[in-house]
């Protein structure tokens, strides 16, 4: 029954124009974004029980226990920039040498890639916007 389907649905998928399916607008959704100088991480320190949040620009760094926090960029909508932010963070372990996370981070859905790390939790907060 299934070797039968298949035939049919290679044959839909191809009469489907390709146009079609990239002319799919998402609605509400801004299509230009702003670079900012840095960000506002929020950190978390599980064992003790405390927060900090920082501001971080590009050409700096913020510490939080023996991690070490860099954002490379991030952007957010030009026409909210209280919105939705998107940065990358490089997070470096000072005690294990090593590299914990390097990718993007999303300031609305921060268990969508997050750090994985026993102590410590970071998240971006917002962009740098002034």
């Amino acid at each position: 029954m299934v070797l039968r389907a298949i035939p049919f649905f290679l044959a839909l998928a191809a009469s489907v124009p390709a146009a079609f399916a990239q002319g799919i607008a998402i609605p509400g959704a801004s299509e230009h974004f702003m670079r900012a100088d840095g960000a506002v991480i929020r950190g978390l320190d599980r064992v003790a029980g405390t927060s900090v949040d920082f501001e971080v620009d590009q050409s700096n760094d913020a510490r939080i226990g023996h991690l070490i926090a860099m954002v490379k960029e991030c952007r957010y909508p030009a026409d909210n920039p209280a919105g939705e932010a998107f940065a990358w963070i490089d997070v470096y372990d000072t005690r294990a040498d090593e590299m914990l996370f390097s990718g993007w981070m999303v300031a609305s859905s921060p268990a969508l890639n997050a750090l994985d790390h026993a102590r410590y939790d970071l998240w971006v907060l917002n962009c740098k916007t002034s």
